[in-house]
């Protein structure tokens, strides 16, 4: 195989965790009678531009289907960043109603109806069928359709250029991060800007986040791999900030490679601490393995302790990182017996994989479980908020990712 980006022949792992099924395909009860797809679950490493890959497996029409089940709005906390994000960007660019925005990836509408209710003219772009369906009914245009420079070609023909490109953790999903993000860039109007937010690299080595692999991330990426993916397509990463969501995430601000504005001092400190932490040295990668084995190794031995004691577990959060952790631990419903989830479209599902039964969280009422692990542990806090009254009746929450931790 060869690198996504630059071409160049991979030849070292960075982490290998078996065969899974795609983490956002949950089953219904007649799926449960036939066979179900596995897919190696493998990364590799570009010692040139050091992107870090899935190996080559399937199309994206496989993994993006019209019944995909993940909503952004299902998160409180997220649908809070989202605003705040809206807010602060409306009053940095100046956008009124006479500016245009795109979001690609634009999901269930989480953040574009921020931009609705503001009287900004916008436009999602959104594969999926089931959330497109729910943006619309916000009053939000979408086009159904995967990002790309074809697509970008048909936008800018209708006279569709943005003065505002959004990617909500959308990037590390594309299969062809080149072709993406020579669409990013016919599509953006000069003078404008390109904002994207993924989950930072450097942080998922550091706190041992391997549960945030799954198939449908294509990509994991550092501010240095994002610099030379933009130079190459005529862009330039102006600033930088980091965030604390998804286990700590980037946003970088993009323009045109000869827009006048000056590159932030960000931009070069957030390179200088990556190569500090030796991202562009394979030591920290070929480390990266038995780091996550130590992980997924304490979370089994945490369920199989409960169950010798005869003390129940159950779960929150049908999140595909859980899926990623349970499927490589092999825990079947004999050690975690049901997953509590928000989402209406989850609930009465299955676990892909695992098989763990998807219920409503007013189960955990009837159950009163003595732990409850939570799966997404990047909303923990969320999570532990909304539980409150379990805890108080003596149900002790759980966590898996960096280390396990019961409070």
């Amino acid at each position: 195989m060869n690198c996504r980006h630059c071409g160049s022949q991979l030849e070292h792992t960075f982490l290998d965790l078996g065969f899974a099924p795609p983490s956002n395909a949950y089953l219904s009860d007649k799926d449960l009678t036939k066979p179900e797809l596995y897919y190696p679950l493998k990364l590799k490493v570009c010692t040139q531009c050091w992107l870090v890959q899935t190996i080559d497996y399937a199309l994206a029409d496989e993994l993006f289907s019209s019944d995909y089940a993940y909503f952004s709005s299902t998160s409180v906390s997220w649908l809070a960043h989202a605003k705040r994000y809206t807010d602060a960007i409306t009053e940095r660019l100046e956008l009124d109603e006479k500016s245009f925005v795109i979001e690609v990836a634009s999901n269930d509408g989480y953040l574009l109806k921020n931009f609705v209710q503001s009287g900004i003219p916008c436009l999602g772009i959104e594969p999926t069928d089931s959330t497109a369906a729910a943006a619309e009914k916000l009053g939000i245009p979408v086009m159904r359709e995967f990002f790309g420079d074809a697509l970008s070609r048909e936008l800018v023909h209708q006279g569709k250029k943005a003065d505002l490109i959004v990617g909500n953790n959308v990037y590390a999903h594309v299969p062809d991060i080149n072709d993406f993000t020579l669409g990013l860039k016919a599509t953006l109007k000069l003078g404008g800007t390109i904002t994207l937010e993924f989950p930072h690299l450097m942080r998922l080595i550091e706190y041992a986040q391997f549960d945030t692999v799954y198939h449908e991330h294509f990509s994991y990426l550092s501010l240095y791999t994002v610099n030379l993916i933009f130079e190459q397509a005529g862009l330039r990463v102006f600033d930088v900030e980091e965030l604390s969501t998804h286990g700590g995430s980037l946003r970088i601000y993009g323009c045109h490679q000869n827009d006048k504005r000056v590159t932030a001092e960000s931009v070069h400190s957030m390179l200088a601490e990556e190569t500090s932490r030796g991202l562009q040295s394979l030591t920290i990668y070929h480390a990266f393995q038995s780091r996550a084995d130590h992980v997924k190794n304490e979370m089994l031995s945490f369920l199989l302790a409960q169950k010798k004691e005869g003390k129940s577990v159950m779960a929150y959060g049908a999140a595909a990182k859980g899926n990623t952790l349970l499927n490589y631990a092999g825990v079947k419903p004999d050690l975690l017996p049901m997953v509590c989830d928000a989402a209406s479209a989850k609930q009465g599902k299955f676990m892909p994989g695992s098989h763990i039964p998807i219920l409503s969280p007013a189960e955990l009422e009837l159950q009163r479980p003595d732990f409850l692990l939570i799966l997404p542990w990047n909303i923990a806090e969320e999570v532990k908020r909304q539980n409150a009254a379990h805890a108080m009746l003596g149900t002790k929450f759980v966590t898996a990712v960096p280390e396990l931790i019961i409070s």
